[in-house]
């Protein structure tokens, strides 16, 4: 059975996203409980519990609040949404939160869509949706989306688009409604960058006076091809569907003026209908399919270059993909904090230190094919700005690893993955009082396996995981501290090339969510069989 019959359940479109509402433990979505054992239907049928994730909900500030609207739209195909923003009215234009939320309903039979939002050209917000059940679902999503502060105070044109095909046999139409809440009360404004740009023609123009530069990129592998599932490629002479001479390593590189100033760990997303398997998906969804985090680099050690009024080249890229080949999406947004008290900041680079690229992916014949890989990849980029409150120097150090076992049978009807990425990044910054250093040690995981037996019956068993860990320090003492810990997993099976009533599928996902650190705790945990939500426990 081939990649592109089995795996792929996702046509194309762009995408950018956010926080899927969770409802308070022992509840579900609607607030109904969760089903008892005895209520659990042999197997799917037409309709199934709304989707849910076990993430935390955004916390509301207490105080005022306004509301705008900013797209209500219906999606059949790739034509995008277009209207604009305007911002509130009575709350001011300096918030201690603002919260994105996007409401959604389909019905019928369609493939998960990817989205983007994009508010003044900055793209705040990308998603995939669920799949739904012939009776319809609806869901909703949440993304803080106040860091985007800059861009919110003025109007702006707005873009939206959930590419989507709608005919006689993908019947659904993608319904939604986005809004932004902003929060002032009594709670202090949040500290956001002061401004928040984009690229012009792939460059960048930074005020002369900024004195801490971030790049976000919303990384996909998407489009329904094979770098949706990059992690499974194989180099040749492998014998599989989808082929990369240097196999599944990527890496996103960021570059200033084609020197390397970034790596980073692609996330491995799964869509809700990734692994040849919707009926794992259709209730709870894998770790950020509906949010869709950017990652972050830190720039600030080349502001002293970038500072000098003139246009710089910013350039991503994904390394490992074939030459040619489509199907990552990468969107930057640039933020920007600027020295109020200075006119120009200076500076310079002191530091670039790029490690060997290590990328090993060996294939063994056999009954069972197998590709082992192995891949890494370090740099340490360190750089000042000479501010009005002193000199300032940052040193930023990335390393990458990646490790994965993929094991195959002659025609793909058993198809295994064991594999484990790790990024880890520290920041130091140096200058007025003691240095701090932030690290953040991110790990990703995915073991699964699909096979194909008698009868045409498909099973797919996946568990997927994404943590994080951080800590502070300030002159090697901790001062903060946090984990996350989000795990799913999933056993479903279904039968191929029959009419949908004729499936006879059933399935088990469940969802862990933990995180606790310095500042609390919150852990929770949701089960789902054959659709119907069967646990919803909460507690730390």
């Amino acid at each position: 059975m081939k990649r592109r019959i089995v795996m792929s359940m996702l046509a194309g479109a762009t995408l950018l996203a956010s926080s899927l509402l969770g409802a308070s433990p022992a509840q579900s979505a609607d607030g109904a409980s969760a089903a008892q054992s005895s209520e659990v239907p042999p197997e799917f049928g037409t309709d199934w519990h709304d989707p849910i994730t076990a993430a935390p909900p955004i916390a509301a500030p207490s105080g005022r609040s306004c509301q705008v609207t900013v797209a209500e739209a219906q999606f059949r195909d790739f034509t995008p949404y277009r209207g604009s923003y305007t911002p509130p009215h009575g709350c001011g234009d300096r918030w201690s939160k603002v919260v994105l939320r996007m409401d959604g309903k389909v019905k019928g039979r369609q493939y998960d869509r990817l989205g983007h939002l994009s508010i003044g050209g900055v793209e705040v917000f990308r998603t995939s949706t669920p799949e739904p059940s012939p009776d319809g679902i609806e869901w909703s999503v949440e993304k803080d989306v106040t860091r985007y502060s800059d861009t919110l105070r003025r109007g702006q044109d707005v873009e939206m688009l959930i590419g989507n095909v709608v005919d006689d046999t993908y019947t659904g139409v993608i319904d939604v409604k986005v809004t932004l809440t902003f929060y002032t009360g009594r709670e202090a404004a949040a500290v956001t960058p002061d401004r928040v740009l984009t690229l012009q023609d792939g460059t960048l123009t930074t005020p002369r006076n900024s004195e801490r530069i971030v790049a976000e990129v919303y990384a996909t592998g998407s489009g329904g091809g094979c770098e949706e599932f990059w992690y499974l490629s194989a180099p040749d002479p492998a014998p599989y569907s989808c082929k990369a001479a240097g196999g599944p390593y990527r890496e996103v590189q960021i570059k200033v003026d084609g020197r390397l100033a970034g790596i980073a760990a692609p996330f491995p997303h799964v869509w809700t209908g990734g692994w040849s398997n919707p009926f794992l998906w259709y209730v709870i969804p894998g770790p950020r399919a509906f949010d869709v985090k950017p990652i972050e680099y830190d720039l600030t050690p080349f502001a002293g270059i970038l500072n000098d009024g003139r246009r710089h080249r910013v350039e991503v890229s994904v390394l490992g993909v074939p030459e040619g080949q489509s199907g990552w999406s990468a969107p930057v947004n640039v933020l920007v904090w600027q020295d109020a008290k200075s006119v120009h900041v200076t500076g310079g680079l002191t530091a670039h230190r790029v490690g060997d690229l290590a990328n090993s992916s060996t294939y063994t014949p056999g009954s069972e094919h197998r590709v082992d890989t192995e891949g890494g990849h370090r740099l340490t980029v360190s750089g000042y700005v000479d501010t009005s409150h002193g000199r300032v120097a940052t040193t930023v150090r990335r390393s990458l690893t990646n490790d994965s076992a993929h094991r195959w049978t002659d025609g793909e009807n058993l198809d295994a993955l064991d594999a484990t990425w790790t990024d880890d990044q520290s920041v130091t910054v140096d200058g007025r009082g003691p240095a701090r250093t932030t690290r953040t040690q991110r790990t990703y995981t995915m073991d699964g396996s699909i096979t194909i037996g008698a009868g045409d019956r498909l099973r797919t068993v996946l568990t997927l995981g994404d943590r994080a860990a951080v800590v502070a320090t300030q002159d090697g003492r901790r001062t903060a501290w946090s984990r996350l810990d989000d795990t799913v997993e999933g056993d479903a099976s279904w039968t191929l090339n029959v009419p949908r009533d004729q499936r006879h599928a059933v399935g088990t996902t469940s969802e862990r969510y933990r995180s606790y650190g310095s500042s609390g705790c919150y852990d929770r945990s949701l089960t789902t069989v054959q659709g119907m939500l069967t646990e919803d426990r909460g507690g730390c």
